[in-house]
């Protein structure tokens, strides 16, 4: 048997998660380092428990994403998924859901696909508080595409297309959404996985519009723009910036790369679906 076969066997038995995932896939196209292995890893333990409880079935999970590193998850996922267009993945995921209200949306993009590309269907599925679960990996920079400005990217940073540093302000997602009073939203972090999976794992069990921005490391681009030239050097330095707050306030909730970034669950309510609004609470 070849290696390279041998391996996709050896593989195929060595983790419990295995059975969501497409073996013969693996390994991923992400580079070392990377944050998004950790936050696939983090969401496939959050299902699996809620698969075993009985809240979760695999046959009507489906994943959507649209262009960029974080895009490619929906390669590596043994459930239905669907890949489109750049910025469109909560406005197909949207369709999906009213077209077959029993299924399970989990929406996943980077920070320039969904706040930037997409962000007009963020919005408006936030206002319409559509049940899709919808998680954004931050990384602060477009990493596939050549390390252009993000709407994330924190203001004096080197970019491709800021070379002298970014005089933008971040966009705080988290703050645009609760505007619209939405059920859960919440920051997790690569950093911290077995917290993200409890945000995971809370999520899934709720109605409505939920959405948990992830802040992840991005060694090979990111990273190396700002000085930080191996991927355990950039996870230390991330490490110090991130912060743990039980209940922090809407108002802590900047992107603050400076005085620190603080993660933990923003918002938690348990308004009706849309889905529930438009079908008379029948489902």
């Amino acid at each position: 048997m070849a290696l390279i076969e041998k391996t996709k066997v050896e593989l195929g038995k060595a983790h419990p998660l295995d059975k969501y995932l497409r073996i013969e896939r693996i390994p991923t196209l992400w580079c070392p380092g990377c944050g998004l292995g950790v936050s696939l890893a983090a969401l496939l333990k959050a299902i699996d428990r809620r698969v075993k409880e009985g809240v979760l079935d695999p046959k009507k999970i489906v994943f959507v994403t649209g262009i960029g590193c974080t895009a490619r998850t929906s390669f590596y996922v043994g459930f239905d998924a669907a890949h489109t267009l750049h910025g469109r993945a909560v406005a197909f995921a949207t369709g999906a859901k009213l077209a077959n209200p029993k299924l399970e949306l989990i929406v996943l993009g980077g920070d320039g696909d969904i706040a930037g590309i997409g962000g007009n269907h963020l919005i408006h599925a936030a206002r319409r508080n559509m049940d899709l679960l919808v998680i954004m990996n931050t990384n602060f920079i477009y990493a596939m595409t050549g390390g252009q400005l993000a709407p994330t990217t924190p203001p004096g940073l080197y970019t491709t297309t800021t070379p002298q540093g970014s005089r933008e302000k971040p966009m705080n997602v988290i703050k645009l959404l609760a505007a619209f009073e939405v059920n859960y939203v919440a920051r997790g972090s690569s950093i911290y996985p077995q917290l993200l999976e409890q945000y995971y794992y809370k999520a899934l069990g709720m109605r409505g519009f939920r959405f948990i921005e992830v802040v992840s490391t991005c060694p090979e681009v990111f990273g190396r723009h700002i000085g930080y030239r191996d991927p355990v050097t950039l996870y230390d330095e991330l490490k110090k910036r991130v912060k743990v707050k039980t209940k922090p306030s809407i108002e802590e909730s900047s992107l603050d790369w400076d005085r620190g970034i603080i993660i933990g669950e923003y918002i938690v309510n348990d308004y009706p679906g849309y889905i529930e609004l438009i079908m008379g609470g029948k489902k």
